[in-house]
């Protein structure tokens, strides 16, 4: 499955793992065991670089919530569970977009609620281009 790509999507995300190694005492995650048996429901945060139309900053970084929607070989397919900040609302991301990410991605988790897994078990609003 195509992982999301910056200058192709206008956003991406990034690696929770190396934020973690380069400042360890100050940016804590989950251990991969934890990131690694996420089920449908589940919340995932993730760090998003989002690009945005400003001359003086063309790209922003947020950390949203995700609801795990399934697991797949390379780590997880989610849906969106927040509307990013650093964007005008658009048709093809924001709250309920569809997106894969891996356990590396992960830098907080959170257990599913009931209606989280309703959420999950639905089609999602913006499906990922697979």
């Amino acid at each position: 499955m195509r992982q999301p790509d910056f200058s192709v999507d206008g956003w991406s995300l990034e690696d929770g793992e190396d934020y973690h190694r380069r400042a360890p005492a100050t940016f804590p995650i989950p251990d991969l065991a934890v990131r690694q048996i996420l089920q449908p429901g589940d919340f995932a945060k993730l760090i998003f670089r989002i690009a945005v139309d400003s001359a003086e900053e063309p790209e922003a970084f947020e950390r949203m919530w995700v609801i795990v929607r399934e697991r797949t070989p390379g780590g997880y397919l989610g849906m969106l569970d927040n509307e990013p900040s650093a964007i005008q609302q658009n048709s093809e991301f924001w709250e309920g977009s569809e997106l894969p990410f891996e356990p590396g991605h992960i830098i907080a988790v959170q257990q599913a609620s009931a209606e989280s897994r309703r959420l999950a078990s639905r089609p999602a609003p913006i499906p990922w281009a697979r």
